[in-house]
């Protein structure tokens, strides 16, 4: 703003400056010519007076003339000569008369003698001065014997003239320092305001609209400051507003159970809330500000996007893939963002994670089947035997042993299923607890292996344990030696004979990771999203032959989500399997 100031000051400045220059060079010339007049007018009346004078004196001799043009000098302090009409100079105040030459070529004696102007400024020679000079005819009783001329010293209205001009500049001098000095005021109060208001204008647009101007009482500025004050308020309750439903939506959006993704109409993903991090399971962060395909590395959804993209309308789709050990279910939503100008500005997809109601239905399905199924083969061979002993093979002693000895095997297998089955409809329930406490796994490991050493030296294997660092974990110790009894004896059965099974457990720094790996037949990549669904089995004709349930490893699953404790399995077929379960350092007390 002090450009602003600068650009309006400066040029009234030299507005004013060339009015009172202006002004002077009007009344200096004005007033030169009003001195001049008065000493014109002065000249004519002392030359009456001297022509009076002279004509009362003794025209007889020029010595009188002398005499009384002196004394009249003396009197007036003008230069008097007395010039007759030939041009000889009759009497002379400041000069011997005789030795001056002749003053007919005077252009003030020409003036007078044709009539015209008689008054002349010129440098006289004689007495070393300007002069103004005036000629009149001059009678003497009635007849004219010449000229009267006299001078007077122009050095008296030259100092006039200087005081004059003197007078003019600092008189406007000092007008103009006044004037500026109001108009600078006048301008400052004018300014300000807008100066002000430039002010509240540049903090606005910084975005702060806290900032407020001084009103003022000026009735232009005043309504200019009172309506930037009310735009500024408007402003500042638009925003609060708007920053309101943005807190409130973001809110929404971040906090939703369902993940959300917004892409633009170029393919770039301009948006992913936090659900998507957990259901994708990786830095969703990442995809911002890339193309879909190539951020999302999930064809199906893929697929989905370029589809939404082509019909430009809604569309559902279920999608799944596998997340780590889990086959994850979306119920997935899409629909275009259509633009007032009826274009295409996005899409957005909201993923549903239906996994559980996948696996609900799925085992509502699969239970009565698989029940069924695992139910029948032990109840028909019990019906079978006991059906051809009571036909009389009981009466053969041989056939009744081994008969007997089948259906007790049988029974011992109905028995483990049932009760595995009531086992996991209780850790499955909601109010199943876990008696929590300060677990030694090396403890726990040592004692799994004397339990089922015997089972493994069956099949000439061996089990290899090793632990490392601290592995006190909190846990239910009851519950974590089922699950490593089911995971060891798990290995057991899926391992060929002369096989090796490894047991280990280390301590890191907030965790502990425990670890059951085998040598055995592996499991492929797509069988192992599958391995924890109850009844399923990799192997059915060897886990069967082991008298085995199939719901083993759902228990296992169960126990270790209990446990808060990350389950994971690395396999390779042919290779071996390798079972890990990670669990944290925070006090058991607060794992309820």
């Amino acid at each position: 703003m002090n450009s602003y100031r600068f650009r309006l000051i400066v040029p009234l400045s030299l507005i004013i400056l060339a009015v009172l220059a202006s002004l002077g060079a009007l009344l200096g010339p004005f007033i030169q010519d009003f001195y001049q007049e008065r000493m014109n007018e002065r000249v004519q009346k002392e030359a009456a007076v001297v022509s009076y004078a002279v004509a009362q004196s003794d025209p007889a001799s020029g010595g009188d003339f002398q005499e009384v043009v002196v004394e009249l000098s003396e009197r007036l302090g003008a230069r008097i000569t007395i010039i007759a009409e030939d041009g000889t100079v009759l009497a002379e105040s400041a000069e011997d008369p005789d030795i001056m030459e002749n003053h007919a070529d005077r252009p003030e004696i020409i003036g007078a003698r044709e009539g015209s102007e008689a008054f002349e400024v010129r440098f006289s020679d004689t007495v070393g001065q300007e002069l103004l000079y005036y000629a009149e005819p001059l009678a003497v009783n009635g007849e004219e014997i010449g000229f009267l001329r006299l001078g007077l010293e122009m050095s008296e209205l030259n100092d006039v003239y200087q005081n004059v001009w003197l007078l003019l500049f600092v008189s406007f001098f000092i007008a103009f320092i006044i004037i500026v000095m109001f108009a600078t005021k006048l301008a400052n109060q004018l300014i300000k305001p807008i100066e002000d208001s430039r002010r509240v204008a540049n903090e606005l647009a910084r975005g702060n609209y806290q900032a407020r101007t001084y009103e003022g009482l000026h009735l232009e500025t005043g309504e200019l400051n009172r309506s930037i004050n009310v735009l500024a308020e408007n402003l500042d309750q638009i925003t609060k507003t708007y920053e309101n439903q943005q807190e409130r939506l973001e809110t929404l959006i971040e906090n939703m159970g369902s993940g959300l993704v917004l892409i633009n109409s170029k393919g770039d993903i301009t948006l992913v809330n936090r659900s998507c991090r957990e259901l994708f399971e990786e830095d969703t962060d990442r995809w911002l500000n890339k193309l879909y395909y190539n951020a999302i590395d999930r064809k199906a959804v893929i697929r989905f996007v370029q589809e939404l993209f082509l019909v430009e309308r809604p569309l559902r789709r279920q999608i799944k893939w596998p997340i780590g050990i889990y086959i994850r279910h979306f119920d997935v939503h899409g629909a275009p963002i259509i633009g007032h100008d009826d274009e295409l500005k996005g899409v957005v997809l909201v993923f549903h994670d239906i996994t559980e109601l996948k696996k609900l239905e799925q085992a509502r399905k699969d239970f009565v089947a698989n029940v069924s199924h695992e139910l029948k083969t032990p109840v028909t061979s019990l019906k079978g035997f006991t059906e051809t002993l009571l036909d009389g093979a009981m009466h053969d002693e041989a056939l009744r042993e081994k008969f007997l000895t089948i259906i007790s095997k049988e029974s011992v297998r109905l028995e483990g299923l049932i009760t595995d089955l009531l086992e996991l409809s209780k850790i499955e329930g909601e109010h199943f607890e876990l008696n929590w406490d300060e677990v030694d796994l090396g403890r726990m490991i040592e004692e799994t292996t004397v339990m089922l050493n015997e089972k493994a030296s069956a099949k000439n294997m061996t089990i290899h344990t090793k632990t490392d660092g601290d592995i006190h974990v909190p846990a239910d110790g009851a519950r974590l030696k089922q699950v490593l009894i089911n995971l060891v004896n798990n290995a057991i059965v899926y391992t060929p004979e002369g096989g090796d099974i490894f047991v280990r457990a280390y301590g890191q720094t907030e965790t502990v990771v425990l670890e059951v790996a085998d040598t055995g037949i592996g499991i492929s990549k797509k069988e192992i999203p599958r391995i924890f669904e109850r009844f399923y089995r990799v192997d059915r004709a060897r886990s069967r032959n082991s008298g085995g349930t199939g719901l083993g490893l759902a228990i296992v699953k169960h126990l270790a989500e209990a446990h808060h404790a990350k389950l994971s399995v690395d396999s390779k077929p042919g290779k071996g399997t390798t079972f890990r379960l990670v669990f944290k350092r925070q006090p058991f007390d607060d794992e309820g």
